[in-house]
C-alpha cells in the first residue's frame, strides 16, 4: 500500500488500520479509492476521495455544504424510520475535527463510509429503472424541502443561469476567437429565436413565483445507489454540486439526459428524440415522492424544464466550440458542435411533444 495514501487514511477519525486500497475508475472529476480497514478483526469499508480543486476552487464551502446537507438528511431519515447508514452518505471528519484533509502540497481529501450491497447504473435498462430513479431524486428533493436555504453556499455561481449563459454565448459570437462563427450560422439563429426562453426561470425566481431549493445539479442515473436485494433506489450520491437552485433544474436535466434516445455526441440527428414512455415513467416516480413538497407552479413547469435545460447545455457547448474547446473535454475536433446539434434537436423534439408531456404531468401528479 502506498505510504502516502496510508498516512492520509490515518488522518481521518477511523478505528483500525487500513489493510487494502484499490482505485475506483468510475467518475470524471475526483480521484477515488476504496479502502478496507481492520479493527481487531472487524472489517469496515470507506471511500477516500481527492477533491478536484481545479473544478471546486473552495473546498471549505464545498465540504461545509456536504456535511450540513447530509446531517439534515440523516435527521429526516431517522424521523421517517429509515436507515441513515444506507439512505444518505456518511462523511468522516479528520482526527482534528476538519471536514477534509489537506496535504503539505495542497491536495484535499475527504472520506465517507462505503455503502455495501448496493450498485450504480450508467444506462437505463427499462422504464421501471427510470421510474425508480425518479423516486430517488424526488425523495431527495422532498427530504430537503424545508432545509434552511440561506445556509447553503453556491459552489459554482450562476451554474444554471440560462440568461447569463445566453449573454456569454453572444460575447463568444462577437469575439469569434477560434474563427468558427461562419460555420454555425444555423445553430446561432436557432438559439436566438429562443432568447426569451433563456429568461423564463430567472424571471420567475426574481418575481418570487418559483422557490429556491436545495438542488443536486447532476441528476444522472449513476448518481443513485440501488439496493442489490430490492433494486430500489436507496441513496443519492455525488453531492459536490448541491447548492441553491430550482427543482426544475434537477427534473429537467435528468429527463434531458436519461430520456434522450441518443448519446450526447450522436452525429445522426435522426436518432435523437425524447422518449415519452421514459418521460412518463420518471415523472410518475418523481411526483410520487416529491409531489407533496412542490408548488403548483413548479408542477406546471416540469414538462418544459427539459427543453430549457437542453437549450442551456446547447448554449454552453456552442460557446465552448466558438472559444476553441477550452472547457469541455473533446475526443474529436468538432465534438462540441456535434453535442450542440444533439441538444438543439432535443429542444425541437420537446417543442413538438410538449402538449403530450404536459398531459402526462397532469395525469401523474
Amino acid at each position: 500500500m502506498n505510504e502516502e495514501i496510508r498516512s492520509i487514511i490515518n488522518s481521518f477519525d477511523i478505528q483500525g488500520e487500513p489493510v487494502s486500497v484499490s482505485v475506483i475508475t468510475d467518475g470524471h472529476i475526483n480521484r477515488t479509492y476504496r479502502v478496507e480497514v481492520d479493527d481487531k478483526g472487524e472489517k469496515a469499508k470507506y471511500l477516500l476521495q481527492r477533491i478536484n480543486t481545479f473544478v471546486f476552487k473552495n473546498p471549505d464551502i464545498l465540504m461545509q455544504n456536504i456535511f450540513n446537507v447530509t446531517r439534515f438528511l440523516k435527521k429526516k431519515i431517522r424521523e421517517n424510520g429509515g436507515d441513515e447508514k444506507r439512505e444518505t452518505l456518511n462523511f468522516i471528519k479528520t482526527k482534528d475535527g476538519s471536514n477534509y484533509f489537506k496535504t503539505a502540497d495542497g491536495e484535499c481529501y475527504r472520506c465517507y463510509v462505503f455503502v455495501d450491497d448496493a450498485y450504480a447504473l450508467n444506462s437505463i435498462d427499462s422504464p421501471e429503472i427510470f421510474c425508480e430513479a425518479g423516486r430517488a431524486f424526488g425523495n431527495f428533493q422532498n427530504l430537503l424541502a424545508d432545509y434552511p436555504i440561506d445556509t447553503l453556499f453556491e459552489t459554482i455561481p450562476d451554474f444554471h443561469n440560462t440568461k447569463k449563459r445566453y449573454e456569454s454565448l453572444e460575447s463568444a459570437i462577437k469575439n469569434d476567437r477560434a474563427n468558427r462563427v461562419s460555420q454555425v450560422k444555423d445553430e446561432i439563429e436557432f438559439i436566438r429565436k429562443r432568447k426569451e426562453d433563456t429568461h423564463l426561470f430567472t424571471d420567475l425566481i426574481e418575481s418570487g413565483e418559483l422557490p429556491v431549493r436545495v438542488t443536486h445539479n447532476d441528476t444522472k442515473l449513476n448518481n443513485i445507489l440501488f439496493d442489490k436485494k430490492t433494486d430500489k433506489g436507496i441513496c443519492v450520491i455525488d453531492l459536490d454540486t448541491v447548492m441553491p437552485g430550482l427543482s426544475l433544474y434537477d427534473f429537467g436535466d435528468c429527463i434531458r439526459y436519461g430520456a434522450s434516445t441518443a448519446k450526447e455526441d450522436e452525429r445522426d440527428l435522426s436518432l435523437v428524440s425524447l422518449d415519452l414512455n421514459l418521460f412518463d415513467s420518471y415523472a410518475k416516480g418523481y411526483l410520487e415522492t416529491a409531489g407533496g413538497s412542490l408548488t403548483q407552479k413548479e408542477k406546471d413547469l416540469l414538462a418544459v424544464s427539459p427543453k430549457i435545460l437542453s437549450l442551456e447545455l446547447a448554449i454552453r457547448f456552442l460557446e465552448d466550440y466558438l472559444n476553441g474547446d477550452e472547457y469541455f473535454k473533446t475526443d474529436f475536433p468538432d465534438q462540441n458542435l456535434v453535442r450542440t446539434r444533439v441538444q438543439l434537436k432535443l429542444v425541437e423534439d420537446i417543442e413538438k411533444k410538449l402538449p403530450q408531456m404536459e398531459e402526462i404531468i397532469k395525469k401523474v401528479q
